[in-house]
């Protein structure tokens, strides 16, 4: 075919979509299948970065090829499989496959959401599953928020706005500099998102003030006051505390209470870092982790961690509603018509403007799958790290360094043929072992007794036996 209108009437045309959708559906479901099953899947098939790049070359043919179902396989054969029932790595989680699809229609529809007309529905739908969010976390009514591209985004965002609450200045219109400069409290094991998002604000490597944490790695609220103290004979003017709710690196939950009791003696902003813990709150067995979080002037929760979706959704939210606009407070006539802020108009709040759909995902999977499904996805996860934890430390070659508060957990083998201090060293090698042969996916993380393997139990196809297996996995990879 030469004719372009020949060409680009083939590819969008109807029939062959439908014939490539039912194939990669096909794929898809037999693929989901064997993941799920394990059977002769490496759960991450390890290959160095520029093998992939050569296997992936930008040989791209002038002329439709027809190979879209042997690219697909071969996307699928050498990803991380994180439906594998042995992927216990990172704080992403095995999506629900009824979200997939609702990314496929995200994508055929393409409504942006800058504005109310370009995304009426997806619009619709994120106001009312924020509004879902925040009474489950038992914000007022008053409470109003956005979804935006990951928790980074999102603390950002909230930071963003709790500079222009509390600043005393205009910062966004008259610039970082118009005043003294600006500071925020936080436990020294934030994450790095944090410091990123008060250096992109222009607050500089001092912008946080690191307050000490407890043997179970949660912040201290005694030493708020000192912190406090000591930045400000230092000429910064605090205006925020930043808590943690699961924190990333061994799933600490701050004393939210304490901390907001803190914020209001000192006019403090206070923001829940709850990216992975926020769904704590749907569990009733654990919601208590969480209690004080109703008092934060902002929250960020992810839904792509403790509610199954498919990253990235993260939910941005504000104890007064009218705060989330000025986080982005800048104007744009082609978009916004007049002064007037409809709450309808998302781009005005995020630092996206044109944004997917991903509200549609959430919204329909609640409303297809139940609200039940999500509350006892979490309340498990949190059980069998519990349940896990018990049995490394009643193993004797394990070692827990604290009792995991949610489905976080930092470990290490440490058999009696390995003298102490050989131990971090043990850790690295037992980790690579395993990744690289594709028996199990975990992670590592470094605390003051030294290095840690760390699983996040986040799947919700692992079983017991799969941890059992890896404790003899680890055991196994020792003695060699």
């Amino acid at each position: 075919m030469t004719d372009f209108r020949e060409r680009i009437t083939a590819a969008y045309d109807a029939e062959s979509f439908r014939r490539q959708a039912h194939q990669l559906v096909e794929s898809l479901a037999d693929y989901l299948a064997q993941a799920q099953r394990g059977d002769g899947l490496p759960v991450l098939p390890w290959a160095a970065p520029a093998v992939n790049v050569d296997r992936f070359a930008a040989n791209f043919p002038e002329e439709p090829t027809g190979n879209f179902p042997e690219l697909v396989a071969r996307v699928l054969s050498g990803s991380n499989h994180l439906h594998h029932p042995r992927y216990v790595g990172h704080q992403v989680t095995a999506p629900v496959p009824l979200a997939a699809l609702c990314d496929a229609v995200s994508s055929l529809l393409n409504n942006g959401m800058a504005v109310y007309e370009m995304g009426p529905v997806s619009t619709a739908m994120e106001r009312n599953v924020l509004r879902w969010m925040a009474a489950r976390l038992g914000l007022p009514e008053t409470s109003d928020g956005v979804l935006t591209s990951g928790g980074s985004l999102g603390n950002l965002t909230a930071l963003l706005a709790a500079r222009q609450a509390k600043a005393g200045y205009d910062a966004w219109n008259d610039g970082a500099h118009a005043g003294p400069p600006l500071a925020a409290l936080v436990a020294s094991t934030a994450h790095y998102s944090l410091s990123r998002a008060t250096r992109v604000m222009g607050w500089g490597v001092n912008g946080l003030v690191p307050v000490p944490v407890d043997e179970h790695f949660r912040l201290r609220p005694e030493a708020l006051a000192p912190a406090l103290e000591k930045a400000t004979l230092a000429g910064r003017k605090v205006i925020a505390v930043v808590a943690s709710a699961g924190s990333t690196a061994t799933g600490a939950f701050d004393p939210l209470e304490s901390v907001a009791d803190f914020c209001e003696r000192h006019g403090l902003w206070f923001h829940v870092d709850a990216a992975h813990g926020a769904s704590a709150v749907l569990s009733a067995a654990h919601r208590h982790q969480v209690r004080g979080i109703d008092r934060a002037d902002s929250v960020v929760w992810d839904a792509h961690k403790g509610l199954l979706m498919p990253a990235l959704i993260t939910a941005v939210l504000f104890r007064d509603g009218a705060r989330s606009f000025e986080a982005f407070a800048q104007e744009a006539s082609y978009l916004f018509d007049g002064a007037e802020r409809p709450w309808s108009d998302v781009a005005q709040r995020t630092m996206e403007c044109t944004k997917e759909m991903m509200a549609l995902k959430l919204y329909t999977c609640l409303s297809v799958l139940g609200t039940r499904l999500f509350a006892d996805a979490v309340t498990e996860s949190y059980n069998q790290t519990r349940r896990f934890a018990e049995r490394l430390s009643a193993s004797g070659d394990f070692q827990v360094p604290v009792s995991p508060d949610c489905n976080i957990l930092c470990f290490r083998h440490t058999p009696a043929h390995v003298p102490p201090e050989e131990w971090d060293g043990l850790q690295a090698r037992l980790r690579e072992r395993l990744v690289t042969r594709g028996d199990f996916y975990l992670v590592q993380t470094k605390l003051p007794g030294g290095v840690y393997l760390r699983v996040t139990l986040i799947n919700p196809l692992t079983t017991d036996a799969d941890l059992d297996a890896l404790m003899e996995s680890l055991r196994t990879a020792a003695r060699r």
